[in-house]
């Protein structure tokens, strides 16, 4: 793939001249397209220190060394991934999102797959950090099932590069501030007390199916297919426009047609991609996958 290029200057100087820091950043990038620009380089390094701590090695090029040649490297770079790939989150955390995913979308989905001979639903969290948002779509789809969702059945299919993330998300077990925007009849609904935390419960653990996913591996990107909904919320702001694009693209094509897909609020698919269309929702927006002679909306 090449040096990151960006779409703009960065006019922030870099804060250390270590040409392996930046050979470090440049692997990072090719592997999993994410870019630490100049003024994060302080917060790689801090991570690659943690793990050359971990490995006794002493110096940046003596870590390089380790990620690109050791007879370990494979398993050391999803080390190192693992901490460069820190997301926060909770549930329910973009309640207009999912209003506008109940209220509008799963109708829409819903009308469009009326000739399918199984009613089936796939929605996919992609970087779904420690699962608060995979759980929160989980509750919200179960909530339909005696109405909406009546006689549909559905899955959560839930990805992150970080192992250690998606290991919290398996044991769903959260705290009070993950926890903080969750009503009190869904905690009663679908959690139950755990040592001083809340963990949810067995339906909601079998509707997610959670796995380690590079979004930039173009093998198994392209083997998620049949995508009724797709969440991707923060994501992308960690990716440059040449990797962002090749993701995007892969969401299309994933993406069964008259479907959705959801972004961050601060994100958007200007100048990256003009074959989804802008759909406003009440407080929220998406991205719809036209049908090629059909509009939904």
């Amino acid at each position: 793939m090449g040096t990151w290029q960006n779409c703009f200057a960065d006019p922030i100087q870099s804060v250390s001249s270590d040409v392996y820091l930046l050979k470090l950043r440049d692997l990072v990038y090719q592997i999993a397209g994410i870019y630490q620009p100049d003024h994060k380089l302080r917060f790689l390094q801090d991570r690659c220190h943690r793990r050359m701590q971990q490995l006794r090695v002493t110096t940046l090029r003596q870590y390089l060394e380790t990620l690109t040649t050791g007879s370990s490297r494979a398993q050391e770079l999803t080390l190192l991934l693992n901490e460069v790939t820190v997301g926060e989150t909770c549930f329910f955390r973009n309640q207009p999102q999912l209003d506008a995913l109940r209220k509008t979308v799963l109708p829409l989905v819903l009308k469009n797959k009326d000739y399918f001979p199984i009613r089936h639903l796939r929605v996919w969290s992609a970087g779904c950090s420690t699962g608060e948002e995979a759980y929160t779509l989980a509750i919200t789809l179960l909530e339909e099932t005696a109405g909406l969702l009546k006689g549909w059945n559905f899955e959560i299919v839930a990805t992150d590069l970080n192992e250690r993330s998606l290991e919290r998300a398996r044991a769903g077990t959260y705290g009070e501030y993950a926890t903080r925007n969750v009503p009190a009849y869904i905690r009663d609904k679908y959690f139950r007390s755990s040592n001083g935390s809340l963990e949810v419960s067995s339906i909601l653990k079998q509707k997610v199916n959670f796995s380690r996913l590079n979004l930039l591996d173009d093998a198994r990107m392209a083997f998620l297919k049949n995508i009724d909904v797709i969440f991707c919320c923060n994501v992308l702001i960690y990716f440059d426009c040449a990797s962002k694009s090749r993701v995007i693209q892969h969401f299309y094509n994933n993406l069964l047609p008259n479907c959705f897909l959801f972004l961050g609020h601060s994100e958007s698919l200007f100048g990256v991609n003009d074959r989804f269309r802008l759909v406003q929702f009440a407080g929220a927006s998406a991205y719809l996958k036209p049908a090629q002679q059909t509009r939904v909306l």
